[in-house]
């Protein structure tokens, strides 16, 4: 018996296994022994050997006084031995474990018949031996220290008249107050008095949140170190000392300047001695460490007499010149600030911004900032002008090159001209939800530099170095256009961000955000803060019953996905979506045709609506399109023919009356017969395969669809019995296709499947019919494909098992296809 050879396993009925160490099941003997070889696995063994260890080698020791230290226990037990640690009760002070490096010297204490210290006799005893579990670390909540929490706010915005006033209240409630602010400039002034000591004539610069008008309670402390002018005064030194031989403070040996030459020193080395400096030099200032491996190398510090947080940058202009932009965008209309903080705590309430919590990459405060900012840029009668204008502005003062980027701007907003929108606070919230609810972050560039959503395809044949990383959202810099602020944000995180986006959107059109309740209800933004006040997952359908809504796929568009060539294809094409849009669909009608082994033919003009939201309408409207189906056209090529020419467009057939003929008749076999030959029952001569031009597509593509077996059913299995029959076989280390997601494989599965439903002797009907139809959305919505999968023939009721297999099935393949075959 399995459980009887190893004290961990236990054999549960129907042959599955438990593990009780690591308390997980496991379906089969051969996944129990990729289990017990795995991470998790081992690490628990050998964390449960070292605990058995302990416990052997360690004593329990009670009955000295309370407060007694660790070193005074280690002072008596070592008499018998070396003493590897001492485990001291640090709640109550009342025991303590010994842990001794032998067992000879266990035993000699346990021998001793009377331990007494400090006139207390001791209780010694060996270590209890307990039963291992182990128990993880819980990772600590994130913290919403930095801003009040709903409950307290709740009462005082719901005493306003309305959103606007609200939103004014969040500015009160979130920014410094005078003390605050006074705080800040008294702990940047003890710095700038320590740092002018050992780096003469240095300049300590405040950024960021403190400076920039967007501050909110306890934020950090970002300073700037200008070492500029110290660099020009340790040269001029230098040069001094070399003409006269006088040795000047700058040289001697308790300066810091003798050490290193900020001319040639690097980052780091500079980085190190600015710690130092903090270390011993500068009152309150504790837990001070070198970061010198981030992206803007910083020294963090805290201020233990304020409890301020903050960090020390040598490298970072860039940070400045934009904090002075947010400042003068923030005094160029009174409406962004109280825009900016509601954004940013509404994102913060619905886990879009802040710290992760498990729930994915997260938008920082600067992208959110920077989001309000371009949708100010993007109304009818714009808020804030555009960098681009604000630069032909600047007068010759406030000419800026920072890292050869143009920083231009001008300095004093009250030379420029006020906006003519009159829009309120109230109607702006709830645009800005509109519009960035349907925007289409993965194909578009967000600039505020022109004000506009520039192509992504634009970026992709830019010199390296001078590009930016290109993600699921793309926010460039108002100066650094090849830095991505929200480059660290997934395909989840987009979607999370667009779907509360919507929500909140349709909330903001409610009377209940737009009026203050005359019934003492919540209202307005305590409505939208809270978090379970909209539901992004939609209402629970009916149990056995997929709606329309489920029986759409998304196949969306991944530029990380796309090789080199590809991009080069794709870069300012004039519709870059139509072009991927016909790649898509080449690759699903792959999957289907080759993986799944279904018989696909093209529908009718009739049928290819001209909108999915057409199509669904006609669905939930009770309506079957596919009733009455007229005389099907398509053309088809031999079943030998290379897929990788289908997908790349190349050699596009020749197409005939009597092609189109024998075509239609075909379909017509595939629809009315159940006795269809099928390529799995006989020669490649005997089955035609749909052929088309993916570069020619017109946005919008529908198939009819027969499906001939259960590929779904037992896939996992099959798979898993293939894959050991390769590795058993398989000479190649390097082929690609051998592994648990390669196309070839997956086709192999189904085949497979095919011939043991043959071997049961089900063989004569399709297992269900069903219209398959494509259509590439952008431009308002993220660029995706949307397949819409109708069932059509479905006698034994098994369309909705097949269609939560496709729902990951089709993109998963999608993708491999058009990695493999693009490439």
């Amino acid at each position: 018996m399995e459980s009887e050879q190893d004290p961990d396993i236990q054999l549960l009925p129907r042959g599955t296994f438990m593990c009780r160490l690591c308390e997980v099941n496991v379906p089969n003997r051969a996944s129990l022994e990729d289990h017990k070889k795995g991470k998790k696995h081992q690490k628990l063994c050998s964390i449960r050997e070292t605990r058995k260890v302990q416990e052997e080698h360690s004593l329990f020791v009670s009955g000295f006084q309370h407060g007694t230290s660790e070193l005074e226990i280690t002072d008596h037990f070592q008499r018998f031995g070396p003493v590897s640690s001492i485990i001291m009760d640090k709640n109550q002070g009342v025991y303590a474990f010994v842990e001794y490096g032998s067992i000879e010297s266990l035993q000699s204490a346990l021998a001793e018949p009377e331990h007494i210290m400090n006139g207390k006799r001791l209780k010694v005893k060996p270590r209890e031996k307990k039963e291992f579990k182990y128990t993880p670390k819980k990772k600590q909540a994130p913290s919403n220290s930095l801003l009040p929490s709903l409950e307290l706010l709740s009462p005082v915005l719901c005493q306003a008249n309305d959103v606007d006033e609200q939103m004014e209240k969040l500015v009160q409630l979130f920014g410094f107050s005078e003390s605050e602010e006074r705080l800040r400039e008294l702990v940047i002034s003890l710095i700038q008095e320590v740092f002018s000591e050992f780096f003469p004539e240095c300049k300590i610069i405040p950024f960021g949140s403190t400076v920039n008008g967007f501050n909110i309670h306890c934020c950090d402390l970002d300073l700037f170190l200008d070492l500029e002018h110290t660099k020009i005064f340790q040269a001029k030194s230098k040069g001094s000392n070399e003409q006269t031989g006088v040795i000047e403070d700058t040289q001697s040996e308790d300066s810091i300047l003798s050490d290193i030459d900020l001319e040639t020193a690097s980052e780091a080395e500079v980085l190190e001695l600015v710690a130092m400096v903090l270390r011993k030099c500068v009152p309150g200032v504790h837990k001070v460490q070198a970061v010198t491996t981030a992206r803007r190398p910083v020294v963090k510090f805290i201020h233990k007499d304020s409890g301020l947080h903050g960090d020390i940058s040598v490298n970072n202009r860039l940070a400045v010149r934009n904090t002075s932009f947010l400042k003068l965008c923030s005094a160029l209309d009174k409406r962004l600030r109280p825009l900016v903080y509601a954004v940013r705590y509404w994102a913060k309430q619905k886990h879009l911004a802040g710290q992760s919590s498990g729930r994915g990459p997260t938008l920082n405060n600067y992208a959110l900032t920077l989001l309000v900012i371009f949708f100010l840029q993007n109304r009818e009668i714009p808020v804030i002008p555009s960098v681009n204008h604000l630069k032909e502005l600047a007068g010759e003062g406030d000419q800026c090159i920072i890292e050869g980027w143009d920083c231009s701007f001008p300095s004093d907003a009250s030379t420029l001209p006020p906006s003519k929108n009159c829009e309120s606070l109230c109607t702006l919230l709830s645009e800005f939800f509109n519009f960035y609810g349907q925007f289409d972050f993965v194909s578009s560039v967000i600039c505020l530099r022109d004000r506009k959503a520039l192509p992504v395809t634009a970026f992709l044949s830019n010199k390296e170095g001078k590009s930016p990383r290109l993600g699921p959202v793309n926010i460039l810099d108002p100066f650094e256009l090849c830095h991505n602020v929200a480059a660290n944000l997934n395909e989840r995180s987009e979607q999370r961000f667009r779907k509360q986006c919507l929500e909140a959107a349709k909330y903001c059109r409610s009377l209940q955000y737009q009026r203050k309740s005359a019934k003492g209800k919540v209202w307005g933004l305590v409505r939208l803060f809270n978090e379970d006040s909209v539901s992004a997952e939609g209402s629970p359908g009916v149990p056995g019953e997929v709606s329309q809504e489920r029986m759409v796929i998304d196949i969306p568009f991944k530029l990380a996905s796309l090789s080199e060539e590809t991009r080069k294809k794709l870069c300012n094409s004039d519709d870059f979506r139509q072009l991927w849009f016909g790649w898509v669909s080449a690759a699903v009608l792959s999957v289907l045709e080759d993986m799944l082994k279904c018989t696909c033919c093209i529908t009718p003009a009739a049928l290819q609506y001209s909108t999915t939201a057409e199509h669904c309408a006609k669905l939930e409207a009770g309506e079957d399109p596919h009733t009455q189906l007229p005389e099907l056209s398509t053309r088809v090529a031999d079943h030998n023919e290379p897929s990788d020419e289908v997908l790349d467009g190349k050699n596009p057939p020749e197409v005939n009356s009597n092609e189109s003929d024998t075509t239609a008749s075909m379909a017509g076999e595939s629809l009315n017969s159940s006795k269809r030959h099928r390529c799995s029952d006989g020669g490649a001569s005997s089955c035609k395969k749909l052929r088309f031009e993916p570069e020619n597509m017109a946005g919008n593509a529908s198939w009819y669809c027969t499906l001939w077996h259960k590929v779904w059913a037992g896939r996992r299995k099959m798979r898993r019995d293939i894959l050991r029959g390769l590795k058993a076989s398989r000479t190649d280390e390097n082929d690609d296709d051998n592994d648990g997601g390669g196309i070839d494989l997956e086709a192999r599965v189904s085949e497979a499947i095919a011939q043991q439903e043959r071997a049961s002797g089900n063989t004569s009907e399709p297992v269900l019919n069903f219209t398959l139809h494509l259509e590439v959305v952008g431009g308002t919505e993220s660029t995706r494909t949307l397949a819409v999968i109708t069932p059509v023939q479905d006698a034994s009721g098994l369309f909705q098992d097949f269609f939560h297999f496709l729902q990951l099935f089709l993109p998963k393949m999608t993708e491999k296809l058009l990695e493999k075959k693009i490439k």
